[in-house]
C-alpha cells in the first residue's frame, strides 16, 4: 500500500505574544526598540537577523509584539532573549518576564511595596 502522505510533513506554525503594557504605559519600555532587538538577534538556521518567510515579528499597538514562526520555535528563547533586552537596557532589576498563559508571556514589575515596611520596625 502507497503512503498518503509522502514528504515532509506538515508546516508546524507557532504564535508567540509577549505582552508589554505595563512597563510601556509607565514610559520605562520602548517597544519599537524591543521589535527591532527581536528581528536583529533571532536566529533562524544559525544565522541571526535573518528571518526571511519563516518568522515574523510584528507589534500591535503599543502593548504587544507577536512572533509568528513557520518553523519549529522554542518559547523559552523568546523569554531569553526578552531577558538579554532588558539586561541590556537596564531594566532588569525591575522588570520580570512572566508566563501568562500557553503562549504568552507578559513583563511585569517586581512587586517591592513590602521592601520599606521593614525598615518602620526598627
Amino acid at each position: 500500500m502507497p503512503k498518503a502522505a509522502a514528504g515532509k510533513a506538515p508546516a508546524t506554525k507557532h504564535k508567540f505574544v509577549i505582552d508589554y503594557s505595563k512597563p510601556a504605559s509607565d514610559g520605562v519600555f520602548d517597544g519599537a526598540d524591543f521589535e527591532k532587538y527581536l528581528h536583529d538577534r533571532i536566529k533562524v538556521e544559525g544565522k541571526a537577523g535573518q528571518l526571511g518567510e519563516s518568522v515574523k515579528v510584528t507589534r500591535d499597538g503599543n502593548t504587544k509584539i507577536t512572533v509568528t514562526s513557520n518553523i519549529p520555535f522554542s518559547k523559552r528563547y523568546l523569554k531569553y532573549l526578552t531577558k538579554k533586552f532588558l539586561k541590556k537596557n537596564s531594566l532588569r532589576d525591575w522588570i520580570r518576564v512572566v508566563a501568562s498563559g500557553k503562549d504568552n508571556y507578559q513583563l511585569r514589575f517586581y512587586n517591592i511595596a513590602g521592601a520599606g515596611e521593614d525598615e518602620d520596625e526598627e
